[in-house]
């Protein structure tokens, strides 16, 4: 089968970011092609070019496509949210109401509050309905014109409950709306029952859970969340070292408040991705830009905290250092699945250009996930994933904040 996307106003392909390898994006690497049709055949784009060579290029074959008519709209790769919780139930809306009056996030969790508070919502609700709420929030998620999501476990924090919401996700693949990249956080927090006994889950973890989740292909990633008060630079170590054995990629939560060597570590065992930074040090940007690491900032985090400073994402732009925008999209911390929300607080409040803001949640976000052969970019050979906005020009997805302007969403060449 083959579709022929025509009346495209802008084409944003980034195929210049994609020859770059995603560092220091500048104007000229979004490749824009004005005017522009692109073809489908099965699942991957077969032709890129300007509206007016469709007739040369395929003088009889033509009659016998399928006709997409992009009505003038600015079409980009389809968005990729790198880092999500999005398997969890249960509200904090209180929790917010409490930092609304001057509580912080780490006071609330001392009290039992955090991500506690959802792991005990997300065990005692069944598979089924922590499906439900995932289909949901996919659907919300393709609205915004995401055709790939990072999904994390993390609120089970124990061996069934873990496994239950690997299993949510396993469920949410079946349905192929979208490309769900599942990650195993197990290493989230630790459960009230091992608060006095912190290496015996670290244990589990290593000698149980990773284990049985790599031999049955439950998550591509295994995460860690090193900070303080959470899991120290030992006993990170110790867990990614025991993934990557198992054959699992790995990725870290690290430097939010504190920084403990996490971003050093990660760098050392070639992780993909090293999320949050608003501590990071020198030595950790560094490290960072003599890798082929990429940072994923969360702007929103900070944001729904009300934490300053944000991610130094300048710094590590202008060291070289490939820059990813996720949603972080939770109950506690990051309650939104708009990543051109987030888009727009990163160019605003963390100084990023439009170009780089843009890399950040296509091709760079691609690579943080190993996927920028496959996606990120649109070329020949690629997955046929895009995302068609209603705007005047690619300028404007940022500057009006807030509304969505996104119309249609194609995902691995079929209109989702």
């Amino acid at each position: 089968m083959s579709l022929l996307i025509t009346n495209i106003k802008q084409l944003i392909t980034f195929s210049g970011i994609a020859k770059k390898g995603g560092a220091r994006p500048q104007k000229e690497d979004l490749s824009i092609l004005e005017d522009a049709a692109l073809l489908i055949e099965r699942d991957k784009i077969s032709w890129i070019g300007k509206e007016s060579q469709v007739g040369l290029s395929f003088p009889r074959k033509r009659e016998s496509m399928d006709i997409l008519d992009a009505k003038r709209m600015v079409v980009l790769p389809g968005l990729i949210d790198p880092h999500t919780h999005l398997v969890f139930a249960g509200s904090r809306h209180e929790e917010f109401a409490l930092r609304c009056e001057g509580k912080t996030y780490l006071e609330i969790a001392k009290e039992g509050g955090g991500i506690l508070s959802t792991v005990r919502e997300t065990q005692k609700a069944s598979l089924k309905t922590l499906v439900q709420l995932g289909k949901e929030r996919i659907q919300k998620a393709k609205s915004f014109g995401i055709t790939t999501l990072e999904v994390k476990s993390g609120y089970g924090l124990s061996y069934e409950d873990e496994m239950k919401s690997l299993n949510v996700i396993s469920e949410l693949q079946k349905e192929n709306s979208l490309r769900l990249i599942p990650t195993f956080l197990g290493a989230h927090d630790f459960p009230p029952e091992f608060k006095n006994k912190k290496e015996d889950y670290v244990a589990l973890l290593c000698q149980k859970m990773i284990p049985v989740i790599a031999k049955q292909k439950l998550a591509q990633f295994c995460d860690v969340f090193i900070d303080e008060g959470f899991y120290t630079l030992s006993q990170t170590k110790t867990i990614l070292e025991t993934a990557l054995k198992h054959g699992l990629n790995i990725r870290i939560h690290a430097d939010e408040f504190k920084a403990l060597g996490g971003t050093e570590l990660a760098v050392s065992l070639k992780a993909k991705s090293v999320d949050h930074l608003i501590a990071i040090t020198q030595e950790g940007i560094n490290a960072l830009s003599n890798s082929q690491t990429v940072a994923t900032l969360l702007p929103g985090t900070s944001f729904y905290l009300g934490k300053t400073p944000f991610a130094p994402a300048r710094k590590l732009i202008d060291a070289g250092v490939t820059v990813a925008l996720g949603t972080d999209f939770n109950p506690g911390s990051s309650m939104t699945q708009h990543l051109l929300l987030v888009a727009t607080i990163a160019a605003t409040q963390m100084k990023m250009t439009l170009p780089e803001v843009l890399s950040a949640i296509t091709y760079n976000a691609a690579k943080s996930l190993g996927l920028e052969k496959e996606i990120g970019s649109l070329e020949v050979g690629k997955k046929a994933d895009l995302a068609f906005f209603d705007v005047p020009s690619y300028e404007y997805l940022l500057y009006h904040y807030g509304d969505n302007f996104c119309k249609k969403v194609i995902y691995s060449g079929k209109q989702a």
